[in-house]
């Protein structure tokens, strides 16, 4: 990368910290997109067509914050957008993106049923989507991880225990791996900052 600098353009401290993990945090901007309304998932139900919004999306990310950037004339510095989704498959329907749990008091039900119905015993895909542009270059590309909960009993004997925590509001799909929510987990094929959100294989490869 040419830039020793480089605009984050997220509102994740997440991904901030896990960037400042293979960059220097002193040269990490943060600007966040102005625009937070993004495509859905609804009606999705093939892996392709899932990929394709999902690029979309940080593509549409990533323009946002060149054109607040480019305002300021400092276009030169290397723009990454990234957005992280939940794919779980359903025998009867294809497959399904789990985004965040509702904000209200029915999040508990919500999760409760992703962990139970969608999660335990099962695995599902955690996968990210970034954008770089740097100069004129735009470079797409998607991360996935296969992550495997334990099975029905032992989701089952710590649930109610883990939504009390709380952890899972605001979460995609509704756990933090880096958190209480490892308990659950198996076995993870793939890169584990994928499903934290920001795969740091992938952006290092990207960066240099």
């Amino acid at each position: 990368m040419k830039s020793d600098k480089i605009i984050l353009g997220s509102r994740s401290p997440r991904r901030k910290e896990l960037l400042s993990q293979i960059f220097p945090e002193a040269s990490i901007e943060i600007i966040p997109p102005q625009d937070s309304e993004e495509a859905g998932f609804d009606q999705l139900c093939d892996l392709e067509s899932i990929r394709q919004r999902l690029i979309s999306i940080c593509t549409t990310k990533n323009d946002d914050v060149y054109r607040q950037v480019n305002q300021s004339g400092a276009i030169s510095t290397p723009i990454l957008t990234a957005d992280t989704i939940v794919v779980i498959k359903r025998p009867d329907s294809g497959y399904h993106v789990l985004g965040q749990p509702p904000t209200g008091p029915e999040w508990k039900q919500t999760v409760r049923n992703w962990f139970l119905d969608a999660y335990a015993g099962k695995t599902h895909r955690v996968m990210t989507g970034l954008c770089l542009r740097e100069g004129e270059q735009l470079i797409t590309e998607i991360a996935q991880t296969l992550v495997t909960f334990h099975d029905r009993d032992t989701v089952d004997r710590h649930l109610e225990w883990y939504l009390s925590t709380e952890e899972s509001v605001g979460k995609a799909g509704g756990y933090a791996v880096q958190g209480a929510g490892s308990v659950f987990v198996n076995r993870i094929e793939g890169s584990l900052s994928n499903v934290v959100g920001l795969p740091l294989e992938n952006v290092l490869r990207l960066l240099t």
